[in-house]
């Protein structure tokens, strides 16, 4: 059936939950792992007086969501070690995220993407935007949801 899974991750709870979900699925059908987290680029704004958010501060800020980006990676890994399921881990920069999660999907060569959602439909999934609404929108392989 599917031989490789890709599992993003946002380090909330309810992705914490599809990641043992993910990592169960793939030790049943002897599977492998990815898993994913983007970063989302910071675009330097003018604020205040004029004044821009400077370079290094942007460098750090990057550091930062690298670092726990590898951080909600490392449980996962954490996860999957202990099931004893092959895993990867992709932290990359993306524009948006739906858009990492599909790009890294596709090489990465995975069959289906495992997922968690928050529930946020009607106006808070419009105004907020749903990740894995686009995901699922957008996507060419099969999605999982799981809540």
């Amino acid at each position: 059936m599917y031989k490789r899974i890709l599992i993003p991750t946002d380090g909330s709870t309810v992705a914490s939950k599809a990641a043992r979900a993910g990592i169960r699925l793939a030790k049943a059908l002897g599977a492998r792992v990815t898993g994913y987290y983007s970063i989302e680029p910071i675009w330097p704004r003018a604020y205040g007086e004029g004044y821009m958010i400077g370079r290094m501060t942007l460098a750090e800020l990057d550091r930062r969501a690298k670092e726990l980006g590898e951080q909600y990676l490392h449980r996962i890994r954490k996860l999957a070690k202990g099931a004893g399921v092959r895993f990867d881990s992709v932290c990359a920069n993306s524009d948006t995220a739906y858009k990492g999660i599909i790009d890294t999907a596709r090489k990465k060569r995975c069959d289906v993407i495992l997922m968690g959602s928050h529930g946020r439909g009607g106006p808070g999934g419009l105004i907020l935007g749903s990740t894995t609404n686009k995901v699922l929108s957008y996507s060419k392989i099969p999605v999982i949801v799981y809540r």
